[in-house]
């Protein structure tokens, strides 16, 4: 029986993940299977694998043929080195020793590199929300400076339309004041006349008196 090494397709939609599953070939690609030796999920960077590592040399090295994508997985995690060591240790290049020496060796870098990225994304993140956060900063502040600049001009508007207003009672006030003042100088005007009148009369009597002792002496 033919016997494939696949993903069998799982999740929902644009956030699929997969099994990694050992299957007959001619069964539906996410049917049946005859035995599950991991996970696969491409939505994280980097991508996030989960792979019995023994199962699956133990599948490859009994015949069974991995697809494109599966092979990939098999090449990042040292399932196909340990393979390729296995036939110099039977072709008697070195001992099965040596082998797991290089094996976990190169396991070893294997795992550095991928730290490094994960420590290199997790830099790059941090400097992209560092200038998110600095960009935000930077509208923020002239987004303050636009508004304590219109409250100032707002200030300053209500500042001299309080002023013109006080100007304008002023105004009126003086205004006010200089109709009472000529109020009452016309009033003055208009007594000061009445009150000469009986002193012209005063001076008029005794000129009345005169004329009968001019007459008393003719006689």
């Amino acid at each position: 029986m033919p016997v494939k090494m696949r993903l069998a397709r799982h999740g929902r939609k644009r956030y699929a993940y997969y099994h990694i599953v050992v299957a007959d070939s001619r069964a539906p690609r996410d049917g049946r299977y005859i035995e599950r030796i991991g996970t696969y999920n491409p939505n994280t960077n980097p991508a996030t694998i989960d792979l019995d590592f023994d199962k699956a040399f133990d599948w490859l090295t009994k015949g069974a043929q991995p697809t494109d994508t599966v092979r990939g997985i098999l090449s990042y995690k040292g399932v196909l080195y340990k393979k390729h060591l296995m036939g110099g240790v039977k072709k008697g290049a070195f001992d099965e020793a040596e082998a797991e020496k290089r094996l976990d060796s190169w396991l070893a870098e294997k795992d550095a590199k991928i730290q490094a990225k994960i420590d290199r994304l997790a830099g790059d993140a941090e400097a992209e929300t560092k200038k998110q956060l600095e960009a935000e900063a930077k509208i923020n502040e002239a987004r303050s400076a636009a508004i304590a600049a219109r409250d100032a001009e707002l200030a300053a508007e209500a500042e001299a339309k309080v002023k013109a207003a006080e100007a304008e009672k002023a105004a009126a006030e003086a205004e006010a004041a200089g109709e009472e003042a000529t109020a009452e100088a016309e009033a003055v005007a208009e007594e000061a006349p009445k009150a000469e009148a009986p002193a012209e009369e005063a001076k008029e009597e005794p000129k009345a008196e005169e004329t009968p002792k001019e007459e008393g002496a003719e006689s």
